[in-house]
């Protein structure tokens, strides 16, 4: 049986969660928060980051290294493109918003709105909040022109790239940084996405203090 060590809010967490429910693997979650330092991360993960799967001796770190694994070892539900060409394009995005998308706009966000919310105690950085959120206009405008010659993100099908793009998105929304006016194609892919039940049971998770807007979990938003 799968063990995932994450808490609700890390998007590289929701990206295993999506791409091993679209594989049909199930897992036990156990909730993990990396700034406790609690003794079963710290010894499963020496860099105390989640996520973190085991299966009986075997224990995977990192997102990327985990779906990839995933997609080795499962048939059901290729995740990572027919092509050579296909692949490297969705391994390129899924490097891009789990590096670029997530520091510019998942990561200030979480530091404003969930770290200094409950954890630090402090007021959040009014300026930070407002980079971020300018930096997710581009890069929702990045989507739209991604979306101009393709289905998915990175071609025909459904992959990686929309999996590591859709969990960094689904925790930017969950803390009130994506206005989704003027990204018509953007909004579609990403409805599309949340009317997958794959998606779906990640949506109806929350953090403790925190609430989502309205229309976070809405297919109609």
């Amino acid at each position: 049986m799968w063990r995932l060590h994450q808490f609700p809010l890390c998007p590289f967490s929701r990206a295993v969660r999506f791409a091993m429910a679209e594989k049909g693997v199930a897992a036990e979650l156990a909730l993990a928060y990396p700034w406790e330092r609690g003794e079963t991360l710290s010894r499963l993960n020496p860099a105390i980051q989640t996520p973190v799967v085991e299966n009986g001796n075997l224990v995977l770190c990192d997102s990327n290294a985990i779906i990839e694994y995933l997609d080795e070892t499962v048939e059901r539900t290729p995740l990572i493109g027919a092509s050579a060409a296909e692949r490297a394009e969705a391994r390129r995005l899924a490097h891009w918003f789990g590096q670029r998308f997530y520091g510019e706009v998942t990561a200030p966000l979480l530091a404003e709105r969930m770290y200094k919310r409950i954890i630090s105690r402090e007021m959040p950085d009014g300026i930070a909040i407002r980079n971020a959120n300018r930096a997710a206009e581009l890069h929702l405008q990045y989507i739209d022109d991604l979306l101009d010659e393709n289905r998915w993100l990175a071609g025909p099908t459904f992959s990686l790239a929309d999996i590591h793009a859709a969990a960094q998105i689904s925790v930017a929304d969950y803390l009130g940084g994506i206005d989704w006016g003027g990204h018509p194609a953007a909004k579609v892919w990403y409805s599309a996405l949340k009317s997958r039940p794959s998606f779906r049971a990640l949506l109806s998770d929350r953090m403790e203090g925190i609430r989502p807007p309205p229309d976070y979990d809405k297919l109609d938003f």
